[in-house]
Parts: structure tokens; C-alpha cells; sequence
């Protein structure tokens, strides 16, 4: 294993993860045993054996998803967009190395096609070897790992997936890039022409700015564009937002009705349900429809307006 990094610290005899979540706010685990520790070309990866959550996957100092919890986040990005695209069959993961989203993914008897982006290929071995909880050691052959950038990547697909989740980190370091107005552009264009894309969209407490530009971009690009949200101890605040822009379908085709923990069709119909303070964004005039959906008209001088 590498040197201890500052986010690992000892207090009291105790090892204790200590992230830096913003200036006025640090979160802190116990941690039971480092079980790998490595630096990639890209960050510093760990897996740590927590108290409370469980094994968990940290990436220069910041809890990814938790043996704990991760199924709801997973759950959650995977299972509201394919419960709404009423035929899904090729299915493009961005990021998502921890395999929590694809594994979901493979659920589904008609999806043909698994396609995951991740740039990290120590994160996907990592967490394969060591996060079985999140990971399941995934093994389908329809799932096919490909360690190169995300946004080139993209880039170079036209009118190819049904489905396309971005399950990046933060907007900083590799994944920076992940939330631009130009990736979303070309996975308008990667997708088929009744294809949706979701992507984490961040607290809306504590990041709400980014969780409004990103609207903002997928408003600006799709006919429809939801919001929804759940509830994800790990996360600061445990309150986190997703994204969903689509070209045609806006509703559940239909239900979950696969091994789930979190995601039924209960969660599916209340998920878009959002309270008054996320229905009004900063700077916006009126509210926004129920469940945050936006829908573009033509205007008379043929500009898109909402």
C-alpha cells in the first residue's frame, strides 16, 4: 500500500477517514482496516472497512458509495430510466467504475448490451476484488469495460444507445469535464431518437448551483428534462438529486419488478415528486412544472423557448 494519505487519520488510538466536504463542513468515519490503498494515474484510490457503512469506496478523500447504501444510489440511477424507456437494449455507463449501476443494468433480460466508460481501470479492479457488496463481482458478458475518456469517447457515437447514465464523481479532477454543456450535446447525439440520459445531479443543499447548471444544460438540449431525487445517507445531507433529460418518453412504462432493496413502483411514482424549494431554481421567474419536467415549444420567431 501506498503512504497514508491526510484524509486517513488517527484520533484517540481510533483510524478515522476524515473528508473535506466543503470550508465549513467536515465528515468523519471510523475505520476499521484499510484494505486497499493505491495511487492511479488518475487520483488515489481506497477501499476502507468502515463502522457504520460498511466497506466503502474513496477516491482522493471523498466516500463514493457504500457497502451500506449504494444500493440506493445505483438503484435509483439505473432503474427510473429504464423503467421509462419502454424497450431499452444497448445501455452506455459514463464512470460508474464501482460496477453498482451496470450490475443493476444487467437486470434486465432485453438489455443486449452493456457499454461502461471508465477511465479508472484500478477503480473497476478495486472494487470488483474488494466491494462485492456494491460490485457483485460483476461478471455478465454483456457488460463491456472500456478504460478511456468519457467525453471522447462519446464523442465519437451517433444514434447509438437507448439509455445513458453518467455516474461520475464530483465536477473536479477527471470528472470535470463530465459535466459540460458540450458532453451533453453529444450524448444527445449518442442516443437513439427516443433515448434518455440521467445523471447525478448533487445535493441540492449543499451543491445546489451545480445542480442547477446542470438543468439548465438539459434544458437547454432535450425536449423533456426531470428531476428526482432520494434519500442517500453517505452523501452530505443525505439528500441527493438526478437529472433526466429525454427525447420522447417521459413516464414509467412500466413497473420494477426485479430484485430490488429500494426502487418499486411506490418509489417510482413519488421519486419526481419534489418539494416547493426544488421546484423553483435560483434566478428562474416562475416554478417549474410538477416533477420538474420541462417541455420546449417554438416559439413564433422559431426559437426554442420553455
Amino acid at each position: 500500500m501506498n503512504e497514508r494519505p491526510q484524509s486517513l487519520q488517527s484520533i484517540d488510538d481510533d483510524l478515522w477517514l476524515v473528508e473535506d466536504e466543503r470550508d465549513n463542513m467536515k465528515v468523519s468515519y471510523r475505520i476499521k482496516e484499510v484494505l486497499f490503498a493505491e495511487s492511479s494515474d488518475f487520483q488515489h484510490v481506497m477501499i476502507l472497512d468502515s463502522y457504520d457503512f460498511g466497506r466503502m469506496l474513496v477516491l482522493d478523500g471523498v466516500v463514493q458509495t457504500t457497502s451500506m447504501d449504494g444500493h440506493i444510489y445505483n438503484e435509483m440511477l439505473a432503474h427510473v430510466p429504464l423503467a421509462i424507456h419502454p424497450a431499452p437494449e444497448r445501455v452506455l455507463v459514463v464512470g460508474g467504475g464501482n460496477c453498482g449501476a451496470a450490475r443493476e443494468v444487467a437486470k434486465y433480460d432485453e438489455v443486449r448490451e452493456i457499454d461502461v466508460i471508465e477511465i479508472d481501470e484500478l477503480v473497476v479492479s478495486a472494487c470488483r476484488e474488494h466491494l462485492s457488496a456494491v460490485s457483485g463481482n460483476l461478471s455478465d458478458t454483456r457488460v463491456n469495460f472500456i478504460h478511456a475518456d468519457g467525453v471522447e469517447f462519446v464523442k465519437s457515437k451517433k444514434n447509438r444507445y437507448d439509455v445513458v447514465m453518467v455516474d461520475s464523481s464530483d465536477p473536479a479532477g477527471p470528472s470535470a469535464r463530465l459535466f459540460e454543456h458540450a458532453f451533453y450535446r453529444d450524448i444527445y447525439d449518442a442516443l437513439r431518437v427516443d433515448g434518455l440520459v440521467v445523471r447525478q445531479s448533487q445535493s441540492p443543499l449543499f451543491h445546489r448551483e451545480d445542480m442547477c447548471r446542470i438543468v439548465r444544460h438539459f434544458e437547454q438540449i432535450f425536449p423533456i428534462t426531470r428531476v428526482y431525487g432520494a434519500t442517500i445517507p453517505t452523501y452530505p445531507g443525505a439528500f441527493w438529486s438526478f437529472t433526466l433529460g429525454s427525447k420522447k418518453h417521459r413516464d414509467p412504462a412500466h413497473r420494477v419488478d426485479l430484485a430490488t432493496k429500494y426502487v418499486d413502483g411506490a418509489v417510482l411514482r413519488s421519486c419526481f415528486d419534489l418539494p416547493p424549494f426544488l421546484r423553483i431554481p435560483p434566478n428562474r421567474p416562475e416554478p417549474l412544472r410538477r416533477g420538474g419536467d420541462h417541455r420546449r415549444t417554438r416559439s413564433a420567431a422559431g426559437q426554442d423557448s420553455l
